[in-house]
């Protein structure tokens, strides 16, 4: 069975003998696998050739139970044997169950396999083409001594630093009241009292008597003496004055047509009311429902003034509700019938006809199963 056990775990890691990569053996120092320390070791013998040319690191698991320190004097030289340090086998204890030392397999691993890949490109012959195409730039005196700042050899010394400019924010708090805002004292300028005068005799890098002009009145003064014959000379006149006749007559023609069309407009505002057919005070009084002055004279005179407040009153429309409707009665009757009309269209949220209503966004028979040859104009 042992034998067995043996041949296919090493079947098994010759599976990796053909892979670059790095081999980690771990080793089961507690025994609680099955196979004695020993056993392990002659496993380890027997695959050690297939990881020829690889970095290989040594395991020791399950220290939280057992400490290597714990193992016995035959054990411990066994395990020298084994992996010698010749071999540049490396040992690293640690344990599945409480993550102790685990990283630092991780990170050998890692490192080791690094190593070894970078040792094996340096060794090939490809390495002679790119090796001549690097430079390394190295200091003419072989050394370079470090740069330490003046400022931080000052403080070391002892030596008092420079007094750092104020800023105008902490002077405006320090003065309170008192401070005033001077923008003028951090010009830089040759002498240091032309600061605050009106006209700086620098500006921004400039100097400003060289844009200062001294016969700049008399050369103002020709210029508009210049000016002005040239508008005596007529220079500056409208070309309304070389228009021929012909167009000067186009142009009164057009004056009075415009003037003509203004005077129409107006009078066809003043007509605009004269155009209706005028109606008789009769017709009117008919239809208000008022006598005429003839009958009048018939009647007592309090009928009389309160027909004659009425005549004075116009009678309003009546709503288009109660339009057509003869009392109050039939008023009221009609807007029970409208309520009691709106019920059922209540009962459907308020749906009316108008109301765009989508019974299926996606219908089962347009959007369902595979479309065939000529079937893609329903899409």
């Amino acid at each position: 069975y042992q034998r067995r056990v043996r041949e296919a775990v090493v079947s098994t890691q010759s599976t990796g003998a053909h892979l670059r990569a790095c081999v980690i053996c771990v080793l089961d120092i507690t025994e609680q696998c099955g196979y004695s320390l020993k056993q392990q070791c002659e496993l380890f013998n027997n695959i050690k050739p297939l990881f020829a040319n690889k970095p290989i690191i040594i395991a020791l698991n399950k220290i939280d139970t057992k400490r290597p320190e714990d193992l016995s004097a035959e054990e411990k030289a066994m395990l020298e044997e084994t992996f010698k340090k010749d071999d540049n086998h490396l040992i690293i204890p640690m344990s599945t169950f409480t993550k102790e030392g685990v990283s630092e397999v991780q990170n050998t691993a890692c490192d080791a396999l690094l190593a070894h890949r970078i040792e094996q490109k340096m060794s090939g012959n490809k390495v002679d083409n790119i090796v001549n195409r690097l430079h390394v730039a190295q200091p003419k005196d072989g050394t370079r001594a470090p740069h330490i700042p003046e400022a931080v050899l000052a403080k070391r010394a002892g030596i008092k630093p420079v007094e750092v400019r104020k800023l105008e924010r902490e002077m405006e708090l320090e003065l309170g009241d008192d401070y005033i805002l001077d923008l003028k004292k951090h010009y830089d300028l040759p002498n240091p009292d032309d600061k605050y005068d009106d006209i700086p005799e620098i500006w921004e890098g400039h100097n400003i008597a060289d844009f200062v002009d001294p016969d700049i009145l008399k050369k103002l003064e020709d210029l508009e003496k210049e000016e002005a014959m040239l508008e005596e000379a007529g220079v500056y006149a409208s070309d309304e004055e070389d228009l021929t006749e012909e167009q000067m007559e186009i142009r009164e023609k057009a004056g009075l047509i415009r003037k003509e069309k203004a005077v129409i407009r107006h009078k066809h505002r003043l007509n605009k009311h004269r155009n209706r057919t005028p109606v008789s005070d009769r017709v009117i009084m008919k239809k208000q429902g008022i006598k005429r002055a003839r009958s009048l004279s018939r009647v007592d005179p309090d009928t009389a003034m309160e027909i004659d407040a009425k005549m004075q009153t116009k009678k309003s429309k009546p709503g288009r509700d109660i339009s057509g409707l003869r009392d109050a009665k039939q008023v009221k009757e009609v807007k029970r019938l409208k309520k009691r009309s709106q019920i059922k269209m209540n009962q459907f949220g308020r749906a009316g006809e108008a109301d765009r209503h989508i019974s299926a966004k996606l219908p089962k028979h347009l959007f369902s199963g595979k479309r065939g040859a000529g079937k893609t104009e329903r899409r």
